[in-house]
């Protein structure tokens, strides 16, 4: 029987709710590419309820226990000491989630000689070291498409809130005020902007067709060229260079994997490239940027705003400066844990775990290493490589 080790965020400082805000979530059945939510055999939840923090579980105990498995669920990740590092040697699995990220270095990855999978709860395995998992013949795998239009939900809501100066003005009234010109000092409409992403996967190209009818002019950037009908349909420029897209938009959003080809494509360098006043939203993943070229950009007015949900390592320390640049409107890492994501991606963690020990194909869409290779959608967006160094950093947090 299987040890795994399922590692969440903390729950609510009030506790685990024992309500919720609404009775209910929609139910979605497909993707817009037409790809099918999870289908696990059964679940163990109610779908819209918290899921993703320790108390939650994922729904997956009453399933693991009564196949006679063992489910160790904890949020102490980081530092030598951390329980995550006390239950590796006998773990079969590792579950976490890019929110509150189990960093699998390649230290991590030796010490843990039983282990077989390393599964994303969610999109993105870059807080894997895929080269590690490839040389050991690790399975890597995640969620994929569970909680990409949560995302970019969360995108176009940052876009505004950064071009309408909405975090001041809301503070305003926070702290009693009526201050319409300091509120509007800083506020433009999105209206006629030219709007460029990097990246137009399923992140991407959502974000595009979210802000169709705000009137904007679109761009993306992309190895992959979109269809001529999407291209016609959106009224899409392609660029092929980043300093192509970026010297041509005002509102820039990265949405694109990291691994070592994509780490801190953000710099002092790229950013000169940028309109001076642009904006930057970045809900894709911290290390796509230079922390402290962002921190100067913001500072020298190059850039107009940051948003964003991402950051390096997770969670940052307490000096982090993104929590005190100018003309931010950071969040922690939230865009994808909304509780209608939660829903789905606990179900296809458990489609996969229902797979791995039914000892069925696990999807090709959930695949990012298989058989000692980037394997289904990894091979479509990663490369070999190693982008987890520096997390030792997260252990500098004080929850």
């Amino acid at each position: 029987m299987a040890k795994i080790v399922c590692v969440l965020y903390d729950d609510p400082v009030n506790g685990y709710p024992k309500s919720y805000a609404r009775d209910d979530i929609p139910k979605i059945t497909k993707y817009p590419d037409g790809q099918t939510t999870p289908t696990p055999q059964a679940i163990d939840f109610v779908p819209g309820h918290l899921l993703g923090s320790v108390s939650g579980e994922l729904g997956l105990r009453r399933y693991l226990e009564s196949n006679g498995h063992t489910l160790v669920v904890t949020s102490d990740k980081d530092g030598k000491n951390s329980k995550l590092d006390q239950e590796l040697p006998d773990a079969e699995i590792v579950i976490s989630q890019p929110f509150w990220p189990a960093y699998m270095t390649a230290e991590r990855i030796a010490k843990a000689p039983k282990l077989r999978m390393i599964v994303t709860a969610g999109i993105g395995s870059d807080h894997t070291d895929l080269q590690a998992a490839m040389d050991r013949g690790i399975t890597v795998a995640e969620v994929t498409y569970c909680n990409s239009n949560s995302v970019a939900e969360h995108v176009v809501m940052q876009m505004l809130s950064l071009v309408r100066n909405y975090i001041p003005s809301y503070n305003w009234v926070i702290k009693g005020g009526w201050n319409i010109a300091d509120c509007v000092e800083r506020s433009y409409d999105i209206e006629g902007m030219h709007v460029g992403t990097v990246a137009a996967g399923r992140i991407g190209l959502r974000v595009l067709r979210l802000l169709k009818p705000f009137d904007v002019h679109l761009h993306y950037m992309d190895r992959y060229k979109l269809p001529d009908a999407v291209e016609r349909e959106l009224n899409l420029t392609h660029h092929t260079s980043l300093e192509s897209l970026t010297k041509a938009c005002d509102v820039v959003t990265l949405n694109c994997p990291l691994h070592p080809e994509t780490e801190h494509m953000i710099n002092d360098k790229t950013l000169k490239n940028f309109k001076r006043g642009a904006y930057l939203v970045n809900t894709a993943r911290g290390k796509l940027c230079d922390r402290d070229a962002i921190v100067r950009a913001l500072e020298s007015g190059q850039l107009a705003g940051y948003a964003g949900d991402v950051w390096f390592p997770q969670p940052p320390p307490q000096d982090h400066p993104w929590r005190t640049m100018p003309h931010h409107g950071m969040t922690p890492h939230i865009s994808g844990t909304s509780l209608s994501a939660q829903a789905r991606y606990a179900a296809g963690t458990r489609e996969i775990l229902e797979c791995y020990f039914g000892k069925k194909p696990i999807r090709n869409e959930y695949l990012i290493v298989q058989g000692g290779k980037l394997a289904g959608v990894g091979a479509h967006s990663y490369s070999a490589g190693n982008a987890t160094s520096g997390s030792e950093e997260a252990a500098k947090f004080k929850r």
